[in-house]
């Protein structure tokens, strides 16, 4: 995912840029600018909530922020602004049409999320009727992402991770490190390329499509792949979300085991919780306990990956990795991430996090259902289905089988009273 070439008279670097745009936005947030942001929940019975005038006026305030953030972030690039300005509310309204799709009650209910529809959406547009040119300059999958995965910072707060105990966080590591690594041999064994492989371990082993979308930006990915990555990872989840209450009950595993086994092992969020719903309350909690100790745990991910990274293309390329070379390939907007996750962890009040922590994620989740269009808008269905000959699905598949086995090891040993006394949640 190659950042574009510096244009004439640009003053400043697209992963430079996304960490200040990140931070802009944040600052505006604490100093009491919050639009309204538009509500997507609807069933039957409601769908008419989602075209109310309040709801339209919040859509069309907050598509205008992002219009005037973004372009804003394309003048400070040296990008052209008018064609930017006139292609990006279709974007929007594109985004705006998957949130809506995630926001129906049947679909919350099966725990799909907008990331999926935002893709599909954008596949089916430039499959069936192509992309026009005047919509091209709006398709900014990388600044969307970047800027997105800055505001994600802020959300992954230290002393969540503090809460949730000790038995989370040391599932969250011995299932990140054993089956990141398992993960990849599986796939390079597969003979999928080295991109394709550290893109879908970090999917399995930490968080899903966070994880992925992360693992693409640092190590500057193909989005086709990062496309393919995060279909598997939201068709797993589905059949996921089912069979495993189901197994819960049926072989008779402890509430608290079955939540952390569910926690550690389905790699969205929607459907953690919906799971652990599924066996009962404090099942749910250990699982979404689990589930946020990965979650906090991509920053510190990410910064091991980006190192690593520009490590192993050093070496391959014969290049000698000094810390000038790690510094120059190093994705800024990790950088970015970190200070967010550090700013609201330890230098903000409490009653502040609370306060703004609603807008800041529906902003990141905005710039994530603008990038995952643009994927969609990029990708061709024929290079999804040919992609190395299905070897990157059949070593995901294998590796979430050994995740489900791993983590139910470490599950009962840790919330099932063997090697401690269980947890009361």
């Amino acid at each position: 995912m190659p950042t574009p070439a510096p244009a004439p008279g640009r003053q400043i670097g697209e992963d430079w840029l996304t960490v200040i745009l990140g931070f802009a936005l944040i600052a505006l947030t604490l100093v009491g600018f919050r639009p309204a942001t538009p509500g997507f929940a609807w069933d039957t019975a409601t769908i008419g909530t989602l075209l109310a005038p309040g709801n339209l006026t919040a859509s069309l305030t907050f598509g205008a922020y992002l219009l005037i953030a973004a372009t804003l972030g394309m003048l400070a690039m040296g990008e052209r602004a008018r064609p930017f300005v006139v292609a990006f509310p279709a974007v929007f309204v594109l985004a705006w049409l998957a949130l809506a799709l995630e926001g129906a009650a049947f679909i919350q209910a099966w725990g799909f999320e907008y990331v999926i529809f935002s893709l599909v959406i954008g596949l089916l547009i430039s499959n069936i009727v192509g992309v026009p040119a005047w919509l091209q300059p709006a398709v900014r999958t990388e600044y969307f992402i970047k800027t997105g995965l800055v505001l994600m910072g802020a959300t992954i707060l230290f002393g969540g991770i503090m809460r949730a105990g000790i038995f989370g966080i040391v599932q969250a590591l011995l299932v990140i490190v054993v089956i990141w690594y398992a993960a990849f041999w599986l796939a390079r064994r597969f003979g999928v390329d080295d991109e394709f492989s550290t893109m879908l371990a970090t999917a399995v082993s930490i968080c899903g499509v966070s994880a992925a979308i992360a693992a693409c930006g640092v190590i500057q990915g193909d989005r086709k792949k990062l496309s393919y990555v995060t279909s598997l990872v939201l068709i797993v989840a589905a059949p996921m979300m089912i069979l495993m209450p189901w197994a819960v009950r049926a072989f008779d595993i402890p509430e608290l085991v079955g939540g952390a086994w569910v926690g550690g092992t389905i790699d969205t969020s929607g459907a953690v919780v919906a799971a652990g719903e599924l066996i009962s309350e404090s099942a749910m909690n250990a699982a979404v306990i689990v589930k946020f100790s990965q979650n906090a745990m991509l920053g510190v991910a990410a910064f091991a990956l980006s190192v690593w990274w520009t490590m192993r293309e050093g070496g391959a390329t014969g290049q000698a990795v000094s810390l000038r070379v790690i510094w120059d390939r190093f994705p800024k907007f990790v950088i970015g991430f970190v200070l967010a996750s550090l700013l609201f962890s330890f230098v903000l009040s409490d009653a502040i996090v609370t306060e703004t922590g609603g807008l800041i994620r529906s902003l990141r989740t905005w710039w994530f259902a603008l990038a995952f269009v643009c994927i969609g808008l990029e990708t061709r269905f024929g290079d999804l289905v040919s992609m190395d000959e299905g070897r990157p699905a059949f070593a995901f598949l294998i590796a979430q089988a050994l995740n489900v086995v791993w983590t139910l090891v470490v599950a009962w040993l840790l919330f099932g009273g063997v090697l401690f006394p269980a947890p009361d949640l």
